[in-house]
């Protein structure tokens, strides 16, 4: 295969610490973060997702989470003193965001925020990109859990975003259970009935096709890939960051700062928490399921029983959604 010739439109959105945090409960300290800005600086990585901006008192915080999943904009100018090339950009879920908590951008350190939602809630992520857009910053819809959406469903959702004044619309696949053709037909339709907007992706590993979905979108034109380093996001994890700094051709980049991140901090890390390719995880990915099941799997004393988590989810008295 013949290196990637698409790659110069895209733009990586590094989610470590945001989707990272799901593993370990945002137990980041602030020389993790401040070491994997300065290596995604030096990379040419052009975002960095450093967290939510939901709020505490909408989740119901019971205080044990590390800050990143309640980012506070004084907080965020102590750990990142000098914002330098990288964006920073913090992702928000419908109904857990308090709009006073969003300050204009011209005295935030955020310059991307992402508006989470499910199909269904979709009028209310317009409502808040408009607020979000007319505070400065660019925007993002990224619509959940695509595989389990209807047609006319995602029709309706998509004709919302193409009058509302949002930047990017993502394609994710929250459940990792798509394909490359899976992707290539939701980008195609994407593309057909959101005109004037531009793409995302969002991938998840549980079929080990994160990275190859990825590529897939780059060579679709798609603008914004979601990435992490050393493929670190909630159970199967995501594309690794490094991988798509190695494969796509844009002279910018370069992976030798992110292997130094991996070598420093990521190790030592996957030690103590677990992600990546794992057969639960793949069991969800190919059921089409939240992975819910597997972290709870994998959590419990019958971990490494494979063929009786598999039994369990595919009996139809025992199925759960």
């Amino acid at each position: 295969m013949t290196p990637n010739k698409h790659g110069l439109h895209c733009q990586i959105v590094d989610c470590t610490v945001r989707d990272g945090g799901l593993v370990n409960n945002w137990d980041f300290s602030v020389e993790f973060v401040q070491d994997l800005y300065e290596s995604l600086n030096e990379a040419g990585v052009e975002y960095m997702e450093i967290g939510y901006k939901n709020s505490p008192k909408l989740l119901k915080s019971d205080g044990s989470e590390g800050p990143w999943r309640f980012l506070d904009d004084a907080f965020l100018r102590k750990v990142i003193p000098n914002k330098k090339r990288t964006k920073l950009s913090a992702l928000v879920d419908i109904g857990r965001v308090d709009e006073a908590d969003i300050l204009p951008r011209e005295e935030s350190m955020l310059d991307l925020i992402r508006v989470a939602c499910y199909a269904r809630d979709t009028e209310k992520a317009v409502e808040l990109v408009k607020l979000f857009h007319d505070r400065g910053y660019e925007t993002t819809i990224n619509i959940m859990a695509l595989s389990n959406v209807m047609d006319n469903e995602l029709n309706e959702s998509l004709a919302l975003i193409q009058d509302s004044p949002v930047d990017y619309v993502y394609v994710v696949d929250s459940y990792g259970s798509l394909d490359p053709d899976d992707f290539r037909y939701l980008i195609e339709k994407f593309r057909r009935t959101v005109k004037n907007k531009k793409l995302g992706v969002h991938t998840h590993n549980n079929l080990q096709l994160a990275f190859a979905n990825s590529l897939v979108a780059s060579q679709m034109g798609v603008e914004l890939l979601d990435s992490s380093v050393y493929g670190m996001g909630r159970a199967a994890g995501n594309t690794p960051t490094e991988l798509l700094l190695a494969r796509l051709n844009k002279p910018e980049y370069n992976v030798r700062p992110v292997l130094g991140m991996i070598e420093k901090h990521m190790l030592k890390l996957r030690e103590k928490e677990e992600w990546g390719y794992l057969i639960p995880d793949m069991v969800t990915g190919m059921l089409d399921e939240h992975p819910r099941s597997a972290m709870g799997w994998r959590a419990s004393d019958k971990r490494d029983r494979f063929t009786e988590f598999y039994d369990k989810m595919t009996t139809p008295e025992t199925f759960h959604k």
